[in-house]
């Protein structure tokens, strides 16, 4: 596979053999986001678990202390006074079978996170095969099915990520920008991994986090010592 000239000069800024100190490691990951615009950074953490068991599952979602440098586009399921407290909480879009003709029909996807209220979810139900492979169905554990919408959309908007397994047992999740700097990076990435460790599954055995990596969009995976999370 070939790679750019700045991707090659990034690989020579570090050893890839070594699982440096999280505070370094973002320091690195800094120094490796050359593109013009912002880079995403990101994590990507492999579990000692198996999804395909529903007892081994990990999900959830929490508030990144320095946001993710991206406000998400919201659309929210919602009738009645609902749907007025969605559109007043700033949610970009607000509707019921509209929406879902919308999306059924025009293949529509201009939103980040799906918001629905308890009452709603017969009708978004309906998009579960469309919605579902993107990550973007609504759910109780990810505080995305709730009656409380204008708190969730704040949530949202304020940085709150959603973190989940795929079929890999790898957790993919944006932590902010490479203009946020170290520090706010580790804040974040501590908040993340801390989560993640709460949310270890009973039946889970022998070692939880294999493996963790940090890489901006355009850059190399720089590997993170996890030791001092899981302590």
């Amino acid at each position: 596979m070939f790679r750019g000239k700045n991707y090659q000069e990034n690989v020579k800024l570090f050893d890839k053999s070594v699982a440096y100190d999280p505070m370094e490691a973002f320091e690195l990951v800094c120094k490796t986001a050359k593109a013009k615009f912002d880079e995403t950074i990101e994590l990507h953490v492999k579990l000692g678990v198996d999804s395909r068991h529903a007892d081994q599952q990990v999900r959830g979602a929490i508030v990144l202390p320095h946001g993710t440098g991206k406000t998400a586009r919201v659309l929210v399921f919602a009738k009645d006074a609902k749907y007025d407290e969605a559109v007043a909480a700033g949610a970009d879009f607000v509707g019921g079978m509209d929406m879902v003709e919308k999306i059924q029909k025009e293949n529509w996807f201009d939103y980040d996170v799906v918001v629905a209220t308890p009452d709603m979810m017969g009708v978004v139900g309906r998009l579960g095969k469309v919605l579902g492979p993107k990550g973007l169905m609504p759910s109780p554990k990810a505080g995305t099915v709730t009656p409380e919408v204008a708190k969730a959309i704040a949530e949202i908007k304020a940085g709150k990520i959603e973190y989940r397994l795929d079929k890999t047992n790898i957790i993919h999740c944006p932590i902010g920008k490479a203009s946020f700097g170290a520090e706010k990076l580790y804040d974040n990435y501590n908040a993340l991994i801390t989560a993640i460790v709460k949310a270890k599954p009973a039946a889970a055995k022998g070692q939880y986090i294999r493996s963790c990596v940090t890489a901006s969009t355009m850059g190399p995976g720089i590997k993170v010592n996890t030791a001092k999370a899981m302590a």
